[in-house]
């Protein structure tokens, strides 16, 4: 059994239209929805063993609220692969870099979050930014995602919920 933990990066700012769309970093209150995840996921004892982040600076801000709030010390890994990915992206990076991992976090972005939820539960769920969707497959190599039949999907939060 595997658990995979798919995060979309937190609220971003759009004030300076002179950035680049990778380039584009968090609103205040992006960077405090992604802090409270962490501190979410520490109250229930959820730690990754690996993270998986898109290399935008919006998505690499979340991580590094995120690991603030979790208080975070394992390892963390920027794939350039999970930038505006396709659910094939995803889970090539998750194949890749998720190794042994029981536990494996990608932190990226929309549409890809979403219809990766999709394809592997057949749920059609909304991931607002910040959104934390947990996924159980019962499969021994990560691998074997793409394939798997059994993934359900066992939590949802959206930082709206639990504040």
């Amino acid at each position: 059994m595997k658990k995979l933990i798919i995060m979309r990066h937190a609220k971003s700012c759009w004030k300076d239209t002179d950035l680049t769309d990778h380039e584009r970093p968090l609103k205040k209150r992006g960077i405090n929805d992604a802090k409270t995840m962490g501190k979410l996921l520490k109250s229930k004892k959820i730690i990754p063993d690996v993270i998986i982040c898109s290399t935008a600076k919006r998505a690499k801000e979340t991580a590094d609220s995120f690991i603030e709030g979790l208080k975070y010390k394992n390892k963390v890994v920027m794939s350039d692969a999970l930038y505006m990915a396709e659910p094939s992206d995803i889970f090539s990076a998750i194949s890749k870099n998720g190794k042994k991992n029981k536990i494996v976090m990608v932190i990226g972005h929309n549409p890809g979050s979403e219809a990766l939820v999709q394809i592997l539960t057949g749920k059609v769920e909304s991931l607002p930014t910040a959104s934390i969707a947990i996924v159980n497959a019962k499969i021994d190599s990560w691998k074997e995602l793409e394939k798997c039949k059994d993934v359900k999907l066992k939590k949802l939060w959206r930082p709206k919920d639990i504040k």
